[in-house]
């Protein structure tokens, strides 16, 4: 099979994209009645007495609910609440310029939580050192807190191994055919 048809891509009741499954996974979903399948690849899988499509993208038949489980406590989810700004001086950095800063340094009894750690950049943090803000005269921007949710993580895929069927359905941020 080719690396396109290895795999699905599952939509929501809504016809909204959730992620993407292996052909396996899709197949499984199929058997079990729990999607319809939208569209197919032109490979084959093939049994004794069987043939079917690879399908290429499959609607869930159900709606579903998120579960609300915690937000958990990763850099990553720490660059996102911060929105990938230092909490001090308030630039915007990439991931290479941001670092972690607890805010009560851990050498004085600060735990590493989520409301004691702060995205910084590496200036601020040098300069912040291991003093508390009102010791270093640098003032947060925003009290560092454990949010209730996060946005869904977007998954990221190259448009030129996006499959041709999977095309109406993902969300696009530029052009896709480079036109």
């Amino acid at each position: 099979m080719h690396v396109n048809t290895t795999r699905t891509l599952l939509l929501s009741q809504g016809y909204e994209p959730i992620k993407i499954i292996s052909w396996q996974q899709a197949m499984i979903l199929m058997t079990l009645a729990k999607v319809d399948v939208v569209d197919e690849y032109d490979a084959d899988v093939r049994s004794p007495s069987v043939t079917v499509k690879v399908p290429s993208v499959v609607r869930l038949k159900k709606s579903f609910r998120r579960h609300r489980n915690q937000v958990r406590f990763s850099r990553a989810n720490i660059y996102t609440r911060d929105a990938y700004r230092c909490q001090y001086c308030g630039t915007k950095c990439t991931t290479a310029q941001l670092t972690f800063d607890h805010v009560m340094p851990r050498s004085r009894g600060g735990r590493t939580s989520w409301e004691n750690i702060v995205t910084c950049c590496i200036p601020c943090n040098a300069r912040k050192a291991n003093r508390t803000p009102a010791e270093a005269k640098m003032t947060l921007l925003c009290v560092p807190v454990r949010p209730n949710w996060m946005p869904s993580v977007s998954v990221s895929i190259s448009t030129t191994s996006v499959p041709e069927a999977w095309r109406d359905y993902v969300y696009w941020t530029g052009d896709i055919d480079g036109d």
